[in-house]
């Protein structure tokens, strides 16, 4: 299936973690014209880039997701080296590892995640809506997309990281409400959300590597299997696709197995064995 995105223009918040590279992967594939963005990570992106037979057609940008103003200055940049942005995937953000009941969880933490996975998102959301009413709409009808990158966290909720999970459930709204606004800008214009749940990326290994917690995660999955980077990487390309997946806008896409809020299996009846090695599998 022709995804209809070769040689749009895809800005790629947050390129450096596992998932990031792995739309970067994607879309590049597709034939995309990539913007790549990265901050902690920059400089381990752009040796990553350099690396990749499509580096040389992708566009490296640098900024704090936290503020408005230099996310401002990556659109800029993006629009100066290509002349507009088609899709954005707003895609940066962290999960803190330790675990912390509200009560315990200091006052910088909790803003620090909130700026960084919701304020990050919706200013950089922010910016490529600037960009698109800067540039209108493509002559060819080929509708612009943002998409999100939530969590099941945001879904089911996730304890000891309240934070984390507030921030990814308020892009449900964001999604709801950015539906309506897009259309203003782009009449073909959509907005949705993936939702990865437990996805086997270096900030989600070392939780994976404590003993029984892959076993207690696979348990409320039907599928009892981790996402790896390139499934939820696909469900956003084709959420990207104007011509796949046209008439889908304000949705929020499970990439989780199944997951639901209850244990679907016994501890007995998850083969640890059978979960690696699928993540072992080539495509």
């Amino acid at each position: 299936m022709d995804l209809a995105l070769k040689d749009k223009v895809v800005w790629i918040t947050g390129a450096s973690g596992g998932i990031g590279r792995a739309l970067a992967q994607v879309f590049a594939a597709e034939g995309a014209q990539l913007a790549l963005h990265g901050h902690g990570g920059f400089d381990a992106l752009g040796v990553w880039v350099h690396e990749q037979p499509w580096g040389a057609r992708a566009l490296l940008v640098r900024a704090d997701v936290r503020s408005a103003d230099e996310l401002s200055r990556c659109a800029d940049e993006i629009r100066a080296r290509y002349g507009r942005i088609d899709v954005c995937c707003a895609n940066a953000g962290k999960w803190p590892s330790e675990p912390r009941d509200l009560h315990e969880l200091t006052p910088e933490r909790l803003q620090d995640t909130l700026q960084v996975n919701l304020l990050g998102a919706l200013f950089t959301a922010r910016a490529f809506l600037s960009a698109l009413a800067a540039t209108g709409p493509r002559a060819d009808g080929h509708g612009a997309a943002l998409i999100f990158t939530g969590s099941t966290a945001g879904r089911f909720g996730e304890r000891g990281h309240v934070d984390y999970a507030v921030a990814k459930a308020a892009l449900r709204g964001a999604v709801k409400t950015l539906k309506n606004e897009i259309v203003r800008l782009d009449p073909y214009g959509r907005v949705n959300a993936v939702e990865p749940g437990w996805t086997v990326t270096h900030m989600a290994r070392p939780a994976l590597a404590q003993p029984g917690t892959l076993e207690r995660v696979v348990r409320t999955m039907a599928l009892r299997q981790l996402a790896r980077a390139e499934d939820v990487a696909r469900t956003v390309a084709w959420l990207a696709s104007p011509s796949a997946a046209a008439h889908v806008s304000g949705e929020s896409v499970s990439v989780a197995g199944g997951m639901e809020g209850r244990l679907l299996w016994n501890a007995d009846e998850v083969d640890r064995a059978a979960v690696l090695a699928r993540l072992q599998r080539p495509d």
